[in-house]
């Protein structure tokens, strides 16, 4: 079965009253989202796939979801962000985790 992930990124420092339109673009994003997963995927009836959306930290969300699945790999876009080549990505932290073979997707 394919698992198909959203982690929306919580801000909470310094947001006050903003993070509540956030948290809706987020609930937006997710809905986009699993419309467009349903209409590319109903033409490929055998295929297997669930939509899993959680909040909080990008890493932290999908370890957490991978661990309740039990899943046997993750496939991972790569980071575009220039900061990340020095903090490390979360394609990255997935990697040195080691738990899962991990494919980072340009």
């Amino acid at each position: 079965m394919l698992v198909l992930a959203y982690v929306q990124q919580l801000f909470t420092t310094g947001w006050g009253q903003t993070g509540i339109p956030l948290v809706e673009t987020g609930k937006q994003i997710a809905e986009e989202l699993l419309a467009y997963i349903k209409e590319s995927t109903s033409r490929m009836e055998s295929i297997r796939w669930e939509f899993r959306t959680a909040q909080g930290d990008p890493y932290s969300g999908l370890v957490a979801i991978a661990d309740e699945l039990r899943v046997d790999a993750i496939a991972v876009g790569a980071s575009e962000h220039a900061g990340h080549r020095m903090f490390g990505s979360v394609a990255v932290r997935l990697v040195k985790t080691g738990r899962w073979p991990v494919t980072v997707v340009p």
